[in-house]
């Protein structure tokens, strides 16, 4: 029984070394993903300007990527090959046609906690 003992004080002494390294990666990982959609979002956004001749406009947000708008003479889509995904946090990004310091356009998630501002996980990522 003694023996019993060791082995799961052990076990959870390993769990508590490992475990928030695991998922510090794991947020990590969420960032990493949202980083690599945006960056994607924004190619496809710029392959439609050049078939059109115009960005979306923040109606059509994001979904002009996948579905023809109506006013879209030229339009050579889909240009994303599945739906406009949730970010890593189940959120949905967020589009503006013009986007803010004289963008084009901009592209954001609001991190985890799916409001404006924020820091580390939480922070706001945007193109």
């Amino acid at each position: 029984m003694l023996e019993l003992l060791v082995v799961v004080a052990i076990i959870g002494l390993l769990a508590a070394f490992v475990g928030p390294r695991l998922f510090g990666n794991v947020s990590k990982s969420e960032v990493t993903t949202a980083k690599a959609q945006i960056e994607a979002f924004s190619r496809a956004i710029e392959s439609y300007r050049l078939d059109t001749g115009k960005f979306p406009d923040t109606a059509l947000g994001l979904q002009a990527l996948v579905t023809r708008p109506a006013d879209a003479q030229r339009w050579n889509g889909p240009y994303l090959q599945k739906e406009v995904p949730l970010d890593p946090w189940g959120n949905p990004y967020v589009y503006k046609r013009p986007g803010i310091d004289g963008r084009d356009f901009q592209i954001v998630s609001y991190g985890r906690d799916g409001t404006l501002g924020g820091i580390n996980e939480d922070a706001d990522l945007t193109n």
